[in-house]
């Protein structure tokens, strides 16, 4: 029988991924934990940045916020979120976070249960100003058969 053991990932052993605005950090992964059923990370967002508008067709997502004030976007509509407030975001919700203070904020987030493929797990609605090429999560190659609804491109794994 296989026992699994478990894993402490320190913020400093992650790689910033900011394709999609504001500094994302995939820290407790299938690729990096051993996680089966989602993944955790954490977005450090700095004063006027933003995370792009996205959503995931397979994933929840649950957020909590550590510090900073955030706006976040639900199909549209916005919604004001400070520390020690959670959020969870339906499957399918289109939702993007601005920092709208005068401080790093910081948001703990996770989506479960995970996407059949991780090319399938997240979906970009909109160009950000960081849109360049750069790290992405790494697990397999890119999956040329993802449906063609924006930018498929989430990797729900470590960061290379």
């Amino acid at each position: 029988m296989f026992k699994k053991h478990p894993r402490i990932v320190d913020l400093s052993e992650t790689e910033p991924n900011r394709r999609r605005g504001g500094d994302i950090r995939a820290m407790l992964t299938p690729a990096t934990a051993g996680s089966t059923s989602g993944f955790m990370g954490l977005a450090l967002i700095q004063p006027g940045e933003r995370i792009g508008e996205h959503y995931h067709p397979y994933s929840e997502e649950f957020v909590y916020v550590v510090n900073g004030a955030l706006e976040v976007d639900l199909d549209g509509d916005s919604f004001a979120l400070r520390p020690d407030q959670g959020l969870l975001i339906p499957i399918n919700m289109r939702h993007r976070f601005r920092n709208v203070g005068d401080t790093e904020a910081r948001m703990v987030f996770h989506l479960g249960p995970l996407a059949p493929r991780p090319s399938l797990g997240h979906v970009d609605t909109e160009v950000t100003d960081d849109t360049a090429p750069g790290p992405e999560f790494a697990t397999a190659g890119a999956d040329l058969s993802a449906p063609d609804h924006g930018q498929p491109s989430e990797r729900s794994g470590a960061i290379k």
